[in-house]
C-alpha cells in the first residue's frame, strides 16, 4: 500500500475555464501561493468588479426606458411595465448591497443609460427620440426610490392587462 498522495494535474486557464477556477480556489484554501496562476487570478477578479457595474448600468438603462415610456406613454401603462421598474431597481439595489463601494455609481452611470433607454423607448413605442428630453428629467434618487413613478398620478385599476 502506496502512502504518496496523487494530486490532480493542474488545469490550464484556456482549456477549461471553469476547472481552472476550481482548481485555483483549492490551492487558495490550501495556501499554495506558489502554484497560483496571479496573473489569470488577478485578471478575473478585477473582471468580477467590472461585471458588477455593467450590470448597475445595463438594469439602470432598462429602468429608464421602462420610466420613459410609463412617462410618455401613459395611456398604454401596464402592470409588466411596472413589474420590470421594480425588478430593475431590486436588482440594483441589490448588486449595491453587496457591493457598498458602488452606491454612487448609478450617479457615474446616468448619462449613458439614459441615452440607451432613449434609443430602446423610441424603438417600443414608435415615439420620436426627440419626443423625449435630451438629459434626463429623474434625478438618481427618484429613478432608484421605489415609490416614484413619473407623469400623470396613476391607480393599479388604471393599467392596462397584459
Amino acid at each position: 500500500m502506496s502512502t504518496k498522495t496523487t494530486t490532480r494535474p493542474s488545469t490550464s486557464y484556456d482549456d477549461d475555464f471553469y476547472a481552472w477556477t476550481q482548481d485555483q480556489a483549492e490551492k487558495l484554501r490550501a495556501r499554495r501561493h506558489n502554484e497560483i496562476d496571479w496573473d489569470n487570478l488577478a485578471e478575473e477578479i478585477e473582471s468580477v468588479g467590472r461585471s458588477q457595474k455593467s450590470e448597475i448600468r445595463n438594469r439602470l438603462r432598462v429602468l429608464l426606458q421602462h420610466l420613459l415610456k410609463w412617462h410618455f406613454q401613459p395611456e398604454l401603462r401596464c402592470h409588466s411595465w411596472q413589474s420590470t421598474i421594480s425588478e430593475q431597481r431590486v436588482h440594483i439595489e441589490g448588486v449595491i448591497e453587496d457591493s457598498p463601494s458602488l452606491s454612487a455609481f448609478p450617479e457615474d452611470a446616468l448619462d449613458w443609460a439614459y441615452r440607451g433607454a432613449i434609443r430602446k423607448a423610441a424603438e417600443e413605442t414608435k415615439l420620436a427620440q426627440d419626443i423625449f428630453p435630451t438629459a434626463c428629467p429623474y434625478t438618481i434618487e427618484q429613478i432608484l426610490a421605489y415609490d416614484f413613478m413619473p407623469g400623470r398620478p396613476w391607480h393599479p385599476d388604471d393599467l392596462i392587462g397584459d
